[in-house]
């Protein structure tokens, strides 16, 4: 199964299921552990908050919005699962890569080659949850 979520309409693919909404709100969430449970593969976030041309501020949001994503896994993602997920490299950068850390056994980052040079963008792969 493929299901998405977005806060904008987005044009219909085949065998995938869309959900027009907010990741953020609690119904969302709710949505995808009753469609999946914990047993999704893979997650991937390309999420960004829109941009205030403050960098430091995008940032920040950004990257809570990748924690969140974080937090959502650990409750979803099958032992051996894999979250690739956005963020910005910027002041908080190192409390997102930690949580990673601390939570996965693998964590890498990517910098597409679409992004601008200039651009703080990157994504972290985490892979293979860490379990006591």
């Amino acid at each position: 199964k493929i299901f998405a979520v977005d806060i904008t309409p987005m044009e219909k693919i085949k065998n995938v299921v869309f959900f027009k909404n907010d990741f953020l709100e609690k119904k969302t969430q709710e949505k995808i552990l009753n469609t999946f449970g914990t047993k999704i593969d893979v997650i991937i976030s390309d999420m960004a908050e829109n941009t205030t041309g403050n960098k430091s501020v995008d940032s920040i949001r950004t990257n809570n919005l990748c924690s969140t994503v974080i937090h959502f896994s650990l409750k979803t993602l099958n032992v051996k699962g894999t979250l690739i997920c956005k963020l910005f490299m910027g002041e908080d950068f190192l409390e997102v890569k930690n949580l990673a850390k601390n939570n996965f056994k693998k964590v890498d980052f990517f910098k597409p080659e679409s992004s601008r040079s200039e651009s703080k963008e990157t994504y972290i792969i985490c892979s293979s949850l860490k379990t006591l």
